[in-house]
């Protein structure tokens, strides 16, 4: 649990920075959600012409996919930075391992995200938005001459202001950047997303509504029925396992395979979207489609098809590493477990039809914390997208479940895995000569720690680093090389900011449980 931070920070200033990236955020964000509505016109459109006219269709088609795969291409080879959903570049920059220009970042993106969305490919827009609304933080952050931790604050104020204008959902995005982007509190960052997050959404609801994503009649759910919950938690957290080793089994593949570089990679889910418009087009995009159809008098047989194709299609097309977030397209193939395992509990066990739309969004969240691990974040988005937190307890019982069973088969979180491959042997662009600003991390040490017990002197401190106090029992000491840590100290270490990432693994290494 590691923080960051500079001695001097003005908080009107940064309060009022963090207000205008909100704007900029809401108004971006809106036009990217704008535009990719559009472009699933377009995709369902072309579908419909198919069906009408035929062969001819299908030939202009398949042109058009081949053309958009050409361009997301170009996209990714001029700005690196975009492939995927962006979150793992975000929480990398965030982290002080590598760097990236928000203006070509935030264009390519955007332009890479629409076509992306024009194929109709499965993937979601909250990565991008995400990423997006960093982009606007540093943008605004370099535009102020902000100090390299008031950046930092801004950045991740207008990543928290993405999503929570791409779902309606202000209080995820504040969670999500302390549960997966920093994992740890601080006042000001909770000050600074919010203000940020808060705006966003306000500029969203201003032009999307206030009706909820998931608009599902929802009462409350019985608890001579929690049995069931459990049962499921263990089931979808097994699932999200299962979604995490195979998405990296496939980038993994994707890189193996020598031929499949450059255009050809991208053609893969590109022309698979094309077949699958033809065959089964309810998968195509992030998944309303699926939302508007699912209930319970959807068969379970095509419930049980849904869920194979989205998982294998979602996992292809972000595999390849084309610019879309998983986010929105792994609720969906939660919901599609939990509607498959309602429809069953229904159907044998005699429970009541009801509770159908209840296992589908508690499933959401259950899977959503299985592959994210995050649960407060996966708890409170579901609750904010049904527009309801009535059924708190539910989503909470089987995230939770799922949560132990993923932690148990020891799967790591889908987005701390992502970053590793990508740093993993590339060029982290940091400037060695750039920045002679320190930077203050701090760290709690934790029990059965390899530093609990030792002398300052003992301990191998990061290059270029420098402990400047320890504080123990609410009182702050400065160390000399006798001092024993003990657990639960604070410390605080002074390092270069160009050597931050490196310095902030090596204390985690020493401090980690």
């Amino acid at each position: 649990m590691l923080q960051s931070k500079t001695l001097k920070i003005n908080k009107p200033t940064l309060i009022g920075l963090s207000i205008l990236v909100g704007l900029g955020v809401g108004v971006i964000t809106v036009c990217y959600r704008l535009v990719l509505e559009y472009a699933e016109h377009f995709v369902f459109w072309i579908v419909k012409m198919i069906k009408e006219q035929g062969i001819v269709n299908i030939g202009i088609w398949f042109l058009i996919l081949i053309v958009l795969s050409v361009l997301v291409a170009r996209c990714v080879k001029e700005c690196k930075s975009i492939s995927g959903s962006g979150i793992p570049q975000v929480k990398g920059l965030l982290q002080g391992c590598f760097n990236q220009k928000w203006l070509p970042t935030l264009c390519m993106k955007f332009i890479g995200g629409a076509l992306t969305a024009a194929g109709g490919l499965s993937v979601g827009r909250e990565g991008p938005s995400i990423q997006l609304g960093a982009c606007v933080g540093q943008g605004i952050s370099k535009k102020a001459k902000v100090s390299s931790q008031e950046e930092k604050f801004l950045i991740a104020g207008g990543a928290s202001a993405g999503l929570a204008a791409a779902f309606n959902a202000p209080l995820a995005g504040v969670l999500f950047i302390f549960e997966e982007i920093f994992k740890y509190f601080s006042p000001l960052i909770l000050l600074v997303s919010m203000s940020a997050a808060v705006i966003a959404d306000f500029i969203s609801k201003q032009v999307f509504g206030l009706k909820p994503i998931f608009n599902f009649n929802l009462g409350i759910f019985p608890l001579k029925d929690y049995i069931l919950l459990v049962v499921l938690g263990i089931l979808i957290g097994a699932c999200g396992v299962l979604y995490n080793q195979t998405l990296l089994w496939i980038q993994q593949k994707y890189k193996l395979v020598t031929w499949l570089k450059g255009y050809a990679k991208f053609m893969i889910p590109f022309i698979l979207a094309g077949i699958l418009g033809i065959v089964c087009p309810l998968v195509l995009g992030g998944g309303h489609a699926i939302v508007e159809i699912l209930n319970l008098n959807t068969a379970l047989w095509l419930m049980i098809m849904l869920v194979i194709i989205k998982f294998l299609f979602s996992l292809i097309c972000f595999g390849a590493g084309v610019p879309g977030g998983i986010f929105f397209p792994l609720l969906i193939i939660g919901g599609l477990i939990g509607g498959i395992f309602g429809k069953v509990c229904i159907l044998y066990l005699g429970v009541d039809p009801s509770l159908f739309y209840h296992f589908v969004i508690v499933a959401m969240a259950g899977y959503f914390t299985a592959i994210v691990r995050a649960p407060i974040t996966g708890i409170v988005l579901i609750a904010e997208m049904t527009g309801s937190f009535i059924n708190f307890l539910p989503l909470t019982v089987v995230s939770v479940i799922a949560y132990s069973v993923a932690e148990g088969l020891k799967s790591a979180p889908i987005y701390d895995s992502l970053l590793e491959n990508q740093l993993a042997g590339q060029d982290l662009g940091i400037d060695e000569e750039e920045h002679e600003e320190k930077v203050i991390l701090t760290t709690i040490v934790k029990h059965g720690s390899r530093m609990c017990g030792k002398e300052v002197r003992e301990i191998e401190w990061p290059k270029r680093s420098l402990l400047l106090t320890v504080e123990r029992m609410g009182n702050t000491m400065v160390p000399n090389g006798k001092m024993k840590i003990e657990v639960e100290d604070v410390l605080q270490v002074v390092t270069d900011l160009n050597n931050e990432w490196e310095a902030r693994k090596q204390l985690e290494c020493w401090t980690k449980e």
